[in-house]
């Protein structure tokens, strides 16, 4: 489970440290003198982007693989100019809804067309970003579970950012996001 652990002094990191280091399946990100976040690396995170959003996709996989995450990669394999986004937002998207993976990322050039193909498939609460509070927000309010990100519009390290906020963000549960979020599962029952 993420853990948080923020002081207004400087943090003893001895006890942090003592505390998770052999716990399996983490990873503790020191930020700065007083925040240090503690992540599962359990969770299974899928990765895809047609040309434009390829070369933030690969860059986005070897940072969250470095912070030991089990990621799949659902294409593009290669750069090619003449690709299609749905050919590899589709495959993710199924996987995400189907719970074969727990958190989606698709690229494409402004993200807009991955996000409302992502968006068709059942299960799949996408939505395009460009600034890290909705990334945390919509995890924790709507339990969203795949992020777009438009490879030609967002720099890399804002992308970085942006896929961190994700990742450390869990959904609350609570009783009036519940309600919200059965009200959504209920439209999709409609279609």
């Amino acid at each position: 489970m993420l853990g948080l652990f923020k002081s207004k002094d400087k943090i003893d990191l001895s006890i942090i440290l003592s505390q998770h280091l052999n716990e399996p399946d983490c990873f503790l990100g020191i930020f700065s003198t007083t925040t240090i976040i503690y992540l599962p690396t359990s969770m299974k995170i899928g990765i895809a982007a047609d040309h434009g959003g390829f070369e933030l996709k690969e860059k986005l996989k070897l940072q969250i693989e470095k912070l030991g995450f089990e990621v799949t990669d659902f294409g593009a394999e290669a750069y090619e100019a003449n690709d299609d986004y749905p050919d590899f937002a589709i495959p993710l998207a199924k996987a995400v809804g189907a719970k074969k993976i727990e958190r989606g990322i698709v690229l494409c050039g402004s993200g807009v067309g991955a996000c409302f193909t992502v968006n068709k498939v059942k299960g799949v609460r996408a939505a395009l970003l460009t600034e890290t509070y909705s990334a945390h927000q919509g995890v924790e309010h709507d339990d969203m579970n795949i992020i777009c990100i438009g490879g030609r519009v967002v720099g890399d390290q804002l992308a970085w950012e942006i896929v961190q906020a994700f990742l450390q963000a869990n959904y609350s549960g609570e009783e009036r996001h519940e309600r919200r979020l059965k009200k959504v599962k209920e439209l999709e029952k409609e279609q």
